[in-house]
């Protein structure tokens, strides 16, 4: 009886448990990123800033663009950190050399 416990214990000694693991994907923050109003830009660069980089429609690219006219502030879509930030930076380049002061920013939703 001593042998066959000691072939259970080298048996059991080989046997390894591993767990199941379970993983939770944790979604990505999203940030809306604003067209900021200013008395100089003039209306139709901003509809054209929104139409080319925010793949808008030239109808949502008015709505967005007199949205932003009347109440200082418009969203042109709601993206992942890094997307948001290459989208900001590229519509200021823009606007910096076409010398229009349009601002564009990004916050978290």
């Amino acid at each position: 009886m001593a042998n066959g416990s000691r072939r259970d214990e080298d048996a059991d000694a080989g046997t390894v448990v591993v767990p199941k693991t379970r993983t939770v994907t944790k979604r990505p923050n999203l940030y809306r990123v604003l067209l900021l109003n200013d008395d100089y830009t003039p209306m139709e660069f901003v509809i054209h800033v929104v139409e080319r980089f925010f793949q808008k429609n030239r109808e949502e690219a008015t709505r967005i663009m007199l949205h932003v006219h009347h109440h200082g502030v418009g969203e042109c879509g709601v993206y992942t950190y890094e997307v948001a930030e290459t989208k900001v930076t590229q519509v200021m380049d823009f606007a910096r050399k076409h010398q229009h002061p349009l601002q564009c920013v990004m916050e978290k939703k």
